[in-house]
């Protein structure tokens, strides 16, 4: 699995150590714990899971103690059982106890995400589709959070506004059709950009695909919120011509019927937005 380079995850930390330091620092550390006292604890799996976040545990502890000691035991996509052992880091105590709730929040979170993007990596196994995550991240936490899904199994849409145009429903109204917006960006787009279109109907559908004959079809066509009748019928209308993405209305329940359409690609917002965080606990040894 690819490391995130630390560029990315320093200012991170440091933003969370600070907004949690406030004005004044540990105020509990300061007034229990003796000056110079060393401790040494492992951050411990509470429950099953995939692992994406551990990267952010040493910069955490090191922003605090320089000269801490940080043991990485296992490393992000690594699947785990509950007990399991993550890190053990030993450092200055009131350090260390500053530091933790941030390492936790981030590897509790990160790891929330891989874990419920290999759930859906797994619920659509043996067919043709990959799972995909989306710009609903949180603010600040999406080269993260992408991450996280790259750890599950999961595939990245793209990551901002800049590396991509996507032509969803309010862009086509602006501009009087699909087959028009299509035109504009397919004109407008750098040649190593790709394109693609929501259609919310196979009418437009159809009308994106009348563009194939002109040679300026879209990249990937969005089929947004389709019945699985609607998808079947668009997979089998585009033949294969042009990726197919499916999105709106997908969760654990419906998300191995929509792959089983021979769609290629699943989009799911909730990968980020829903994520239930991990438990990952702080064990002191």
């Amino acid at each position: 699995m690819r490391r995130l380079p630390d560029l990315l995850i320093e200012p991170v930390v440091r933003m969370a150590l600070a907004e949690d330091l406030g004005r004044a620092g540990d105020m509990t550390a300061m007034a229990c714990i003796p000056e110079g006292a060393r401790m040494k604890a492992a951050f411990a799996a509470r429950k099953p899971g995939v692992l994406a976040g551990i990267d952010c545990v040493r910069p955490a502890v090191l922003a605090m103690d320089p000269k801490a000691f940080v043991d990485v035991r296992l490393h992000d996509s690594d699947a785990f059982e509950a007990g399991a052992v993550l890190a053990v880091v030993e450092a200055d105590a009131r350090a260390f106890l500053s530091a933790e709730r941030t390492a936790l929040n981030l590897l509790g979170r990160l790891s929330g995400v891989a874990t419920l993007t290999r759930t859906y990596v797994d619920a659509v196994a043996g067919t043709w589709a990959r799972i995909a995550d989306t710009r609903k991240t949180t603010p600040g936490l999406r080269a993260l959070e992408k991450h996280a899904v790259a750890c599950g199994g999961g595939m990245n849409h793209r990551f901002g506004l800049d590396d991509a145009i996507l032509i969803k429903d309010n862009h086509v109204a602006v501009c009087g059709g699909v087959a028009e917006a299509v035109r504009r960006a397919k004109a407008f787009a750098p040649h190593l950009m790709k394109v693609e279109v929501e259609v919310d109907g196979l009418d437009q559908l159809d009308a994106v695909l009348a563009l194939i004959d002109e040679g300026i079809a879209p990249d990937v066509i969005m089929l947004d919120n389709f019945s699985l009748s609607d998808l079947r019928a668009a997979v089998a209308r585009v033949a294969g011509r042009v990726v197919l993405e499916a999105s709106g209305g997908v969760d654990l329940t419906t998300v191995r019927g929509i792959a089983e359409t021979g769609v290629d690609v699943i989009s799911v917002g909730a990968l980020t937005h829903s994520a239930p965080v991990l438990d990952i606990g702080l064990d002191a040894l």
